[in-house]
């Protein structure tokens, strides 16, 4: 089908383009100069849309296999494709752990049928508990496998991660950090600051994140090697990154996008759906995140969604468990930040950043209404959870159409 894209704003090397007229046709979109209705087979009136290349995912949680009452790989990409999003790189923290082919295959065989593409980031110690390695060379060898990490678990084990770097640079794969000291944030819950201070809960100092940052940087020195440094939240970690990169480290760093929109403050009313890790931090290290984006320190901004169950949130803020369900209002979160840092550098941080650091091939397009206003609630939401503090609410911004797999799919149908 030859279908004529009428008045769509592309959005290309951070400039957004005048309107034109596009068509997509064999699974292509091109600029059309004769756009006369009468030559195509449907017309889609795109005025006050943008289009870019598809939307890139560095961060996303999974419950398949073992935990399929938080997220199965069927709702996952449906939430992706619904929210712009053609590649995913899915974390390994499911029941059991993606650590050896068979669970990577399990992953990818069954998310062939979907449009939205699954990249698999492989555990690199056993379970995911930072001690034992796990085959990092078989499941590359077999399964095709670059990027290692254990998600949401930290490698708080020196001796590991520098055998860790040692093995990756054999197959000049990516080990993707969370970068956070656990004594020295043990027991906490939110930032630690004069917000936890007032609530009187344990809070997580911003010393967490910046030692092992230090630390990790230092082994990656020594030992040479590849890291990426995922969801930074802290003015001296941004500063630490900026510094590796000037020397010549081979680093790159992303953000959770949501620690650009929420602060410790946000918290006061103890809602559980704001509990995530890193936790909001204050206004100064915002301020650091959002220059580090714009000097390019920071690559990548992430969703860093992590589907949990309704028992799992809805319990004593202590009890609850970290993090927030963030694709879907993924898109309204940028219309926020759109005045503060553009269209252009937003859409790049999805897209030409995280295809260089996966070095994908990302022939799919994204098309999104910023000004299109909508309910997410249980009617909407394509995920099997709910926690976000936006929930039942109205939300601005919202995905039209997306190009995955030679197709051009209408997100709502």
């Amino acid at each position: 089908m030859n279908v004529l894209l009428k008045g769509l704003r592309l959005i290309q090397d951070g400039v957004i383009l005048d309107s034109r007229d596009y068509t997509f046709k064999n699974g292509l979109i091109e600029q059309v100069f004769d756009s006369d209705a009468r030559r195509f087979d449907k017309t889609i009136d795109c005025s006050g849309f943008f289009a870019s290349k598809g939307w890139i995912d560095l961060r996303c949680g999974l419950g398949e296999p073992g935990q399929e009452y938080r997220e199965t790989v069927e709702t996952l990409c449906d939430s992706l494709k619904e929210s712009g999003f053609s590649h995913a790189l899915i974390m390994p923290n499911t029941e059991p752990v993606i650590q050896s082919k068979s669970e990577v295959d399990f992953v990818l065989a069954k998310a062939a049928k979907y449009t939205s593409e699954l990249l698999v980031m492989g555990a690199v110690t056993k379970d995911a508990k930072g001690e034992d390695l796990t085959e990092i060379l078989d499941m590359h060898f077999q399964s095709g496998l670059r990027f290692f990490g254990d998600g949401v678990k930290t490698l708080a084990n020196s001796d590991r991660y520098m055998k860790i770097l040692q093995y990756l640079q054999k197959i000049d794969g990516v080990l993707f950090d969370h970068a956070y000291d656990p004594l020295l944030g043990i027991f906490g819950q939110m930032h630690e600051g004069f917000i936890s201070t007032q609530l009187g809960v344990k809070g997580i100092p911003n010393l967490a994140e910046d030692v092992a940052i230090q630390r990790n940087l230092e082994i990656l020195k020594y030992a040479g090697g590849r890291v990426h440094f995922q969801t930074l939240s802290t003015a001296k970690g941004v500063a630490l990154i900026r510094e590796a990169k000037a020397s010549g480290l081979r680093v790159t760093a992303d953000v959770s996008i949501y620690q650009l929109v929420f602060s410790d403050s946000d918290l006061v009313t103890f809602d559980s759906n704001f509990k995530v890790k890193p936790p909001f931090r204050g206004n100064e290290d915002r301020a650091a995140l959002i220059e580090g984006l714009k000097d390019g320190t920071i690559d990548a901004i992430v969703s860093n969604h992590q589907p949990q169950d309704f028992d799992s949130k809805f319990a004593e803020f202590d009890l609850a468990a970290f993090g927030m369900a963030g694709l879907q209002t993924f898109l309204p979160a940028m219309v926020q930040l759109a005045d503060e840092l553009s269209w252009g550098l937003l859409i790049d941080k999805i897209t030409s950043g995280p295809e260089s650091i996966l070095s994908v091939e990302n022939t799919s397009w994204t098309i999104f209404d910023p000004e299109e206003k909508w309910t997410y609630d249980e009617q909407s939401n394509k995920s099997l959870s709910a926690n976000n503090p936006w929930y039942r609410s109205a939300l601005t911004g919202k995905v039209k159409y997306v190009v995955q797999k030679g197709k051009l799919i209408k997100t709502d149908e």
